[in-house]
């Protein structure tokens, strides 16, 4: 998420709601950038009902009046016209917002659809294998594989008839080959998808790579003394027991809970500081190290700098030379505005082409090798993808989510276990080792309450793989 004035960005579901358009009500009036915070702006595009885009995410706008909107949590933001009637910005908390223009990019208007016009029926869809880039990645036919060409007519017409809304990229590699993979809303193989807290198992990752070339002695590392603040406000000798170990599995015992509206250290408040790191630090402890599991990510920050500060690098130049490098990834092809501080808008999330989150998939699908060579070590992986802790009653390896997913099949319902990197949206690197299968999932329907990836992998792909299984 991001924190900046326009506090209806926040708190609004991702999708949009489509208006019943009025002589007093024309959203294509609306339609422009507009000035948010200073030095940002957002843009209103007229698509299937109006929304908001900023960073790239969809937020929608239900009509209430006459040049009058409001969020799904109910807060009015009137626009404002002049002498001709033209639109001129809208106010939002006694301030307003001036319209700079009545234009918007073309990535945000391909945010209006799932695909161009004329192009955007199932009836139209024709099912291609991926292509060939040369990139590392095998590529081959559904149709011959345990997934089947139903598979994908099944889930882009799902897509394209709205059933599962918002869904950026589809990316599905069995037995070795990547089989799928389809772009909607005007992604394309080529352009960077914000992963937010996916982001979270690219740090975990590195600090396993600083462990493995001894940066780090281990999990056991105690963080402290590798930090170099010269005090830390609420006192409490527990502090001195943090370890590695405990931040990468939510564990540290500090009161930081980005899921419950008191605590101190939920990432709103982290995300204000100057220093997100030392205000992690800061806070009081809750619990013994190691022993209970919250949903921190004023911590994933802390490991972030503690692998830093051992590497003597900036985490984005060692993540290109000991990750994305010897996978085949360009530096200009992603995107990491790493700071640490409130003056990073984008709350340190990495930008990664669906594509190269595959890579990820498949280095930690194959025990941390990639086509023969060791990027980080097959021990470091089977920990991450253990049980450390349990986080929101799920288990948890390191900065990685194990849940399970209910099936419903002929016989009942079955859970099948899956690791997965996952961020808010509906960003998603599934890890399913009992049908080989690495599944990469983008989409925009932030702060919603589920997301469609979850569903699609329930209904669609795993009872496909389960049946194949069975014939």
């Amino acid at each position: 998420m991001r924190s900046l004035s326009l506090a209806l960005m926040l708190v609004m579901l991702g999708g949009s709601v489509r208006a019943q358009e009025t002589p007093a009500l024309r959203l294509s009036d609306y339609v422009g950038t507009y000035t948010d915070a200073p030095g940002h702006t957002l843009e209103i595009v007229d698509g299937d009902g109006l929304f908001a885009v900023l960073d790239e995410a969809k937020y929608a706008l239900r009509p209430s009046g006459v040049d009058q909107f409001t969020t799904i949590t109910g807060q009015t933001i009137p626009f404002r016209r002049d002498a001709n009637g033209r639109v001129t910005g809208y106010e939002q908390d006694g301030k307003f917002h001036p319209r700079v223009s009545p234009t918007i990019t073309p990535e945000s208007a391909g945010l209006a659809r799932p695909r161009p016009q004329g192009q955007d029926s199932a009836l139209d869809y024709r099912y291609h294998p991926p292509a060939d880039l040369h990139d590392g990645i095998a590529v081959g036919d559904i149709a011959r594989s345990d997934l089947g060409a139903a598979t994908a007519d099944a889930i882009v017409r799902g897509v394209l008839d709205g059933t599962y809304k918002d869904v950026h990229s589809i990316l599905l590699y069995q037995h070795g080959k990547l089989v799928m993979e389809e772009y909607f809303y005007g992604y394309s193989v080529q352009r960077p998808h914000q992963l937010r807290s996916a982001t979270k198992s690219i740090v975990s990752t590195l600090a396993g790579i600083a462990v493995d070339r001894g940066a780090l002695s281990g999990t056991g590392e105690a963080v402290l003394p590798q930090m170099g603040y010269a005090s830390y406000a609420n006192p409490d000798p527990r502090k001195a027991a943090m370890t590695l170990g405990n931040f990468l599995s939510m564990s540290s015992g500090l009161d930081c809970n980005d899921h419950s509206s008191t605590s101190p250290g939920r990432e709103t408040v982290i995300h204000d500081a100057p220093d997100w790191v030392k205000a992690t630090l800061d806070l009081p402890m809750i619990a013994e190290p190691g022993t209970k599991g919250y949903y921190c990510s004023g911590g994933v920050a802390v490991v972030g700098r503690l692998t830093e500060n051992a590497v003597h690098m900036r985490l984005p130049e060692f993540a290109q030379a000991n990750l994305f490098g010897p996978l085949g990834i360009s530096r200009a092809d992603w995107v990491w505005n790493y700071d640490l501080t409130n003056a990073d808008k984008e709350y340190s999330q990495i930008h990664l082409r669906p594509r190269d989150m595959l890579k990820i998939g498949i280095l930690f699908a194959h025990g941390g090798r990639w086509h023969g060579l060791q990027v980080i070590s097959t021990s470091w992986v089977r920990a991450s993808l253990a049980e450390q802790s349990h986080v929101d009653n799920v288990s948890y390896g390191y900065f990685w989510w194990r849940p399970w997913l209910n099936v419903e099949t002929p016989g009942g319902s079955e859970h099948v276990d899956v690791v997965a990197a996952q961020g808010n949206g509906g960003q998603k690197i599934y890890l399913v080792p009992q049908y080989d299968l690495v599944a990469v999932f983008t989409a925009g329907g932030y702060n919603a309450e589920s997301t469609p990836p979850n569903t699609m992998m329930a209904k669609i792909v795993l009872p496909a793989l389960m049946a194949a299984t069975k014939r």
